[in-house]
């Protein structure tokens, strides 16, 4: 299953908290159906000083968002869309937005 989101792409968060923020994707978890955007949803942790965390303590991050509660926002329109797929004559499959009927992919 595609899920039409990809890194670096931006989207905005259509239910939860966090409704109408607008974030570009860190990371894509295809596996969950999840993504995380970046200042999106931030939650505290309690960490053990280590290599990564020298000094230890609460430290802020992105939990995961479900795929279903954001949408990929428009580069040409600056809209959210849904996303459909078009094959190029050349033969390449693009994403394509659903409401201007632009290319998204570059």
């Amino acid at each position: 299953m595609s899920l039409g989101i990809k890194k670096n792409d931006t989207v905005v968060v259509i239910s939860g908290k966090h409704k109408g923020k607008r974030g570009r994707v860190i990371r894509v978890l295809p596996s969950d159906d999840k993504v995380i955007v970046e200042k999106i949803n931030i939650v505290k942790r309690h960490m053990k000083p280590s290599k990564k965390y020298a000094q230890g303590g609460i430290i802020e991050k992105e939990a995961p968002i479900h795929i279903s509660n954001v949408m990929l926002l428009c580069p040409k329109c600056d809209k959210p869309t849904r996303i459909g797929s078009q094959l190029l004559s050349d033969g390449n499959k693009v994403r394509v937005c659903k409401k201007c009927k632009e290319v998204i992919d570059t």
